[in-house]
């Protein structure tokens, strides 16, 4: 799964290999920002989320705890204003546990926006069936104006995805996305997400994505996996 990071996480120890999106401090390399992860033998570099997310109340957006609190967790949701998931908004928070036991820092979540105070500070729930810790699958990111289009009318599109391929698809309204199931199945909706954002404005978008799926699957078979 290519990781989140957030802006000061230690990305690497050797600074040859900073790349876009990092710096570096005493020799050690950072993230500059919050995005996507691209690590290699020779180059480090992160991948900024494109498009900064507003929230509103009902939205489900993946996103990354930040900091824990003894009430709670301060989340990242690619958004200008920050969220917070209060214990007592996280089923999986015990009497016998600490705030860190169930989340800590770094870790990915879907959650549902309950609240927003008029500093627009966006308060979190995970009391809801679509909600969970990520603990595995891929993250996917792309602009959150795009969102409508890779759900589709009435869910379309994630049903194409779940129909077809068999991938199980969260979209969170702030931009990332969730994936999960065969991991070369998974490859193949990611590029459908993309091929969604590009060509989002298009015509006729749901019928070229599905002739796409029908291909790549089709390519998938032959080369010998179901």
């Amino acid at each position: 799964m290519r990781s989140i990071v957030l802006p000061g996480d230690l990305l690497a120890t050797n600074p040859k290999v900073a790349g876009h999106g990092t710096y570096v401090e005493n020799g050690k390399v950072y993230a500059k920002f919050l995005g996507l992860l691209d690590k290699t033998e020779t180059s480090v570099r992160v991948i900024p989320l494109r498009g900064k997310y507003i929230p509103s109340v009902g939205d489900v957006v993946v996103g990354v705890v930040k900091e824990v609190t003894v009430n709670g967790w301060v989340v990242e949701i690619n958004s200008p204003y920050m969220a917070f998931l209060p214990i007592q908004e996280n089923p999986e928070m015990k009497p016998n546990k600490k705030p860190n036991d169930v989340l800590d820092i770094g870790d990915i979540i879907v959650a549902k926006i309950i609240n927003i105070d008029p500093k627009m500070k966006a308060t979190l729930t995970m009391k809801d069936k679509m909600c969970r810790p990520i603990r595995f699958g891929r993250i996917v990111a792309i602009n959150p104006a795009r969102v409508p289009r890779v759900i589709g009318k009435k869910g379309s599109m994630i049903k194409l995805f779940k129909n077809e391929l068999g991938v199980n698809v969260i979209v969170g309204q702030n931009g990332l996305i969730w994936l999960n199931g065969d991991r070369r199945k998974v490859n193949i909706v990611e590029e459908a997400i993309y091929i969604i954002e590009q060509e989002a404005h298009t015509e006729g978008l749901t019928d070229r994505i599905a002739e796409f799926i029908k291909k790549r699957k089709g390519e998938l078979e032959n080369a010998g996996g179901s």
